[in-house]
């Protein structure tokens, strides 16, 4: 799942940025307003976490212009001021919820999970494919009823796969998953971690298939 979190404040994005990569999110960090709605407009996100008050453009701006382009992806707003007025404002605006500063970590990571889950059309607790089970209100993966260790990237490349459900999911798809604007991505790399999510699955009946030309997608093997 790939963040978008845009905030000025360098201690607080960098403390919410460590905070959502140790839970196996990748997050994109913008400081500006402005860098924001060019992200916005290039980038596909899972989830935007957007302040209020930035240089550049306001968060308000920021969140009208990304859904008058037909932007769907769920935004939570971060913003000191809790009246509201400017709760209604943000929520008129677009935004999906609303939380005020300060915080506590667990109820934000609590409302991403819950933003997350919406999107799904199924609305699952459990995502399984095959012996796979993903949990998505812990985002723990297990398989055969054990748990499945997994790295940030590796978690990455093996629930967009199960997401999917075994339809196909383009290189670039899977590479703009997992990993973001500021990582240094060599052309091999998502094959990388493919190899690697392939070797954990061993045992388990299900395999990673490479279709040549378009992608990957999960195999339930035979037997």
């Amino acid at each position: 799942m790939r963040i978008l979190l845009v905030e000025d404040n360098q201690e607080l994005s960098d403390w919410l940025a460590r905070l959502l990569r140790k839970s196996r999110y990748v997050v994109d960090c913008v400081r500006d307003g402005s860098d924001a709605d060019a992200a916005l407009s290039t980038q596909v996100y899972d989830l935007v976490i957007l302040d209020m008050a930035l240089p550049g453009m306001g968060g308000i701006e920021i969140l009208k212009r990304f859904r008058a382009r037909k932007g769907v992806t769920p935004v939570i707003i971060l913003t000191a001021n809790d009246a509201i007025s400017s709760r209604i404002a943000g929520l008129d605006s677009g935004a999906d919820d609303y939380l005020v500063k300060p915080f506590d970590p667990l109820e934000l990571e609590a409302r991403i999970r819950a933003q997350l889950r919406r999107k799904q059309s199924d609305r699952l607790v459990t995502v399984a494919f095959g012996a796979i089970v993903l949990e998505t209100t812990t985002r723990q993966f297990s398989a055969g009823g054990g748990p499945l260790p997994l790295t940030q990237r590796e978690h990455a490349v093996l629930e967009t796969l199960v997401l999917a459900a075994g339809r196909v999911v383009s290189k670039a798809t899977l590479t703009d998953t997992v990993f973001g604007l500021d990582d240094d991505a060599t052309s091999n790399a998502i094959e990388i971690y493919v190899h690697r999510v392939r070797k954990k699955l061993e045992g388990t009946g299900v395999s990673i298939g490479t279709l040549r030309g378009l992608g990957y997608a999960l195999r339930k093997q035979d037997g």
